[in-house]
């Protein structure tokens, strides 16, 4: 994949950020009385493995002005090595703007994790291409990849056509754009026609498509096969039939990707990958892992193959730092990973979890 030389930064990514609340060792959220609380979102997930390897990354956002939740996420944010780029917006008394609050346990053994969402109000919702100089982002400074989430596309109206807009620039100025669809009912309730219609033209811009087999069924109308058993080694040829209809579809990217995940409890998953890079297949057979908190698991398998593809790497290479770097999320009660180096995240690959003296 040829990026464009001499870029400022290498993965700029737009979202809305928020706190996440995790009762400690493992509760249930309404029987907890004390709560770790940690910056987050999904795309700034993405961003931390480049980040933490030393890649130049930045956010594009927006905060609540004199919000101490604003100054803890700066603040975070400056400690993964993130810059971030955003309009702090006046709250507006009690009733106004905050930053959503995601409340989520981990769950154990049988237990699984429940996760709920409080978003009432979230400023993130607001993101309107007018408060940032895309010329100055994409040219003067200049992008590398642009990575999009179908959680930001689809959070409000303006979000929706912030992305777009986005998309449209980074394409023009030679930017090359990653697509991770991921698709919510909830958020996409009344406004299907509409957002339908937006992920279709995003996904016909990118260069990287990233899904799960509902990601790329409903969010882009590709119809898959019927899954082909309970085990999910069992349902490779059907994955790789629907990102084949995918690519016929929306033929303009060379890189197509989707995780493999089967539950076997809390603590313990199947984890697999397959890659479509060019016409050169990469499948990573569900390996079992152990889990410690499942949250951006799947986030650090974008970063990771993200970050690989930055250094160009074979694409054989990137799946597999891709994998690794969503097992080595989960063994985190943070929700993203920070690698010391590469060579954590290839030891993860290769089972070899010896210490290191």
């Amino acid at each position: 994949m040829n990026f464009k030389q001499n870029a400022r930064y290498a993965l700029v990514v737009p979202s809305s950020m928020g706190v996440r609340i995790t009762p400690q060792d493992r509760q249930p959220v309404h029987i907890s009385h004390l709560f770790n609380m940690q910056a987050t979102s999904a795309e700034t997930n993405v961003l931390s493995i480049s980040a933490g390897l030393g890649l130049p990354t930045k956010v594009l956002t927006t905060f609540v002005k004199d919000s101490p939740i604003a100054l803890l996420i700066k603040s975070d944010l400056r400690r993964r090595g993130i810059d971030y780029e955003g309009k702090d917006v006046e709250q507006g008394g009690p009733w106004g703007y905050r930053h959503q609050f995601n409340i989520a346990d981990s769950g154990y053994g049988m237990r699984g994790p429940r996760v709920q969402n409080d978003r009432a109000g979230e400023v993130g919702r607001t993101l309107n291409v007018k408060d940032f100089d895309l010329n100055r982002i994409f040219n003067e400074e200049g992008v590398k990849l642009l990575h999009l989430s179908g959680l930001i596309a689809a959070l409000s109206q303006e979000t929706s056509q912030f992305c777009l807009e986005l998309a449209r620039y980074a394409k023009a100025s030679g930017t090359k754009i990653a697509f991770d669809l991921n698709y919510r009912a909830s958020f996409w309730k009344n406004r299907h026609d509409e957002l339908s219609k937006i992920f279709k033209e995003i996904a016909s811009l990118a260069d990287i498509l990233i899904g799960n087999e509902e990601d790329f069924q409903l969010a882009l109308g590709v119809h898959g096969p019927e899954e082909g058993g309970k085990n999910i080694g069992d349902q490779i040829d059907s994955f790789k039939e629907l990102i084949h209809n995918v690519k016929k579809a929306f033929p303009h990217a060379t890189t197509y990707a989707t995780t493999l995940r089967q539950v076997e409890s809390a603590n313990e998953h199947l984890w697999g990958a397959i890659l479509l890079d060019g016409e050169t297949w990469t499948v990573i057979e569900p390996r079992k892992i152990p889990v410690l908190d499942r949250i951006g698991g799947g986030d650090g398998f974008v970063g990771g193959l993200l970050y690989g593809l930055l250094k160009e790497w074979p694409s054989e290479k990137c799946a597999q730092f891709g994998w690794a770097s969503g097992a080595f999320v989960t063994t985190l009660l943070d929700d993203f990973g920070l690698p010391a180096d590469e060579e954590q995240i290839w030891s993860i690959w290769e089972g070899n979890a010896r210490v290191k003296r």
